[in-house]
């Protein structure tokens, strides 16, 4: 179905236009009418399939009625609210709304954290009609009398199931708490869980669900590789498909802070344009490195599920999951920033011995069975092994090698790995070495004599005589019992 169809009024179909939009993805198609209609809506597609213009537009069209070109701030109240979870998913909502709303009046603004409250407050204090938020900033707003809420009329509940995840529960009962009952409401997710349903049964009326491509489904354009690599091989292994599928530019995904600060580190140290995106990082630096990567400054960006949800970033090739994802659903999300809007992606996530029971609960979202492949090493690809190791916290099980001139493929000081049992990357074998126990040290003789007892002593210590130095001569009362004797370390006067 194509947008013309939709018959959009003019500012909206010429920036849609203008956008490059033509075709609608199925999300959109069956969506965008019964938001027209003004219904509630529970909405569940794959990741990267257009779920923003899906809800976006259709909430344009109905608020053109509103439009005002007075500066009053009174007549530009906040009509319709968008929640999302994350700082960047809000800012990239935000610039989207703006550029389908350009040739309208209407005014868009979008609050995060991280970030002064000042601008945000003069920019609310002059009146939105379409407000992008997350969730504890706009309470902030709320609390400080910059926010009011009394008159919207449209609510977007964006990646909800994330919102819940991060505890965001308590923060949404309170936010939709200050909106008149009388809305539309609108709820769109890549995966429905139960907790979602629970939400949406409270505050959505008669909502009309539309699944598209199967609740919790991954992209059909979307190539994906389970790997057989061992923890300490896994930036060997990164380097060698990177190589041998010429990729430019790729998600490295990691499950901690802590672990992508390192891993980003590490890589930028061999050689690879890196940068590193979590949640440690201030707000500046996490838009900073966004927009390198968006503009092709940055190769790989290494980053954990604060990147998983909605990021839209056109042609990124590949997608590294570096850590399995601990939740099955995130790795949907995290494979999702490739392969959007019906272009090719690839998928390729490295398995250790440790990560069974997780990629377990990855077949059984997906309904399919996974097979490990093994990573073919080339001889001219740099061992990263070799070339020391950053220390992550996990036991490191490397030992120097020897030098020998009969065994070429070793230099002196290299560094191997301990085989390893399984089905994993083995390293290659080293040489014998001689494990012989070195020679004992000499003893010292005293040592080895027999035990001697000490001999009697032929006179009383000096400490234990009976007549006192002042007393003596002088009787003693047979009924006064005279003191016990102890050995003292200093001499009294």
């Amino acid at each position: 179905m194509a947008f013309a169809q939709l018959q959009l009024a003019a500012p909206l179909a010429r920036a849609v236009a203008e956008m490059g939009y033509e075709s609608m993805t199925p999300i959109q198609a069956q969506a965008i009418p019964v938001v027209l209609q003004g219904r509630d809506v529970m909405g569940a597609a794959q990741t990267g399939t257009g779920k923003t213009a899906a809800f976006s537009l259709p909430l344009l069209q109905r608020m053109l009625k509103h439009e005002s070109s007075s500066t009053s701030p009174a007549r530009h109240p906040v009509r319709a609210l968008v929640l999302l979870p994350t700082r960047e998913l809000a800012d990239q909502v935000a610039q989207a709304i703006k550029d389908y709303a350009k040739y309208t009046l209407l005014r868009s603004a979008v609050v995060f954290g991280g970030i002064d409250m000042k601008p945000q407050t003069i920019e609310l204090k002059k009146g939105v009609e379409i407000l992008v938020a997350t969730p504890g900033r706009l309470l902030d707003h709320i609390e400080a009398k910059n926010a009011v809420l009394n008159q919207v009329e449209y609510v977007v509940l964006d990646e909800a199931d994330r919102m819940l995840d991060i505890g965001f529960l308590p923060d949404l009962q309170r936010i939709l708490s200050f909106l008149p009952k009388q809305r539309t409401t609108l709820l769109f997710s890549a995966t429905f869980s139960p907790e979602i349903k629970r939400l949406a049964s409270s505050y959505l009326q008669n909502p009309a669900t539309i699944e598209v491509g199967g609740s919790n489904g991954t992209a059909s354009t979307v190539e994906q590789h389970f790997y057989s690599v061992g923890d300490d091989d896994k930036r060997h292994a990164l380097h060698q498909i990177l190589k041998a599928r010429a990729i430019k530019q790729a998600f490295v995904f990691v499950n901690s802070k802590l672990g992508c600060a390192r891993l980003a580190r590490s890589l930028e140290r061999e050689g690879l344009n890196t940068t590193a995106l979590h949640g440690d990082k201030s707000q500046d630096e996490r838009l900073k490195a966004l927009e390198a990567f968006k503009s092709g400054e940055v190769n790989l960006l290494v980053c954990t599920d604060v990147a998983a949800r909605g990021l839209d970033i056109k042609d990124v090739p590949a997608v590294f999951n570096f850590d399995i994802p601990f939740n099955a659903e995130d790795y949907i999300h995290r494979i999702g920033r490739t392969g959007r809007a019906g272009a090719l992606g690839l998928a390729l996530s490295f398995v250790s011995r440790s990560d069974a029971r997780l990629v377990a609960d990855i077949e059984k979202l997906l309904k399919t069975k996974i097979e490990l492949e093994a990573v073919e090493f080339d001889e001219d690809t740099p061992d990263i092994r070799r070339q020391g190791r950053i220390n992550d916290g996990r036991r490191m099980y490397s030992q120097p090698v020897p030098d020998d001139s009969h065994h070429g493929s070793h230099h002196p000081g290299a560094i191997r790995d301990v085989a390893r049992e399984g089905q994993f990357a083995r390293p290659v074998p080293s040489q014998r070495r001689d494990y012989s126990r070195p020679a004992a040290a000499a003893r010292d003789p005293f040592f080895d004599k027999p035990y001697e007892a000490p001999a009697a002593p032929e006179a009383a210590p000096a400490w234990d005589a009976t007549v006192s130095r002042h007393g003596a001569g002088r009787s003693i009362s047979a009924n006064i019992k005279s003191k016990r004797r102890v050995a003292a370390l200093f001499k009294s006067e």
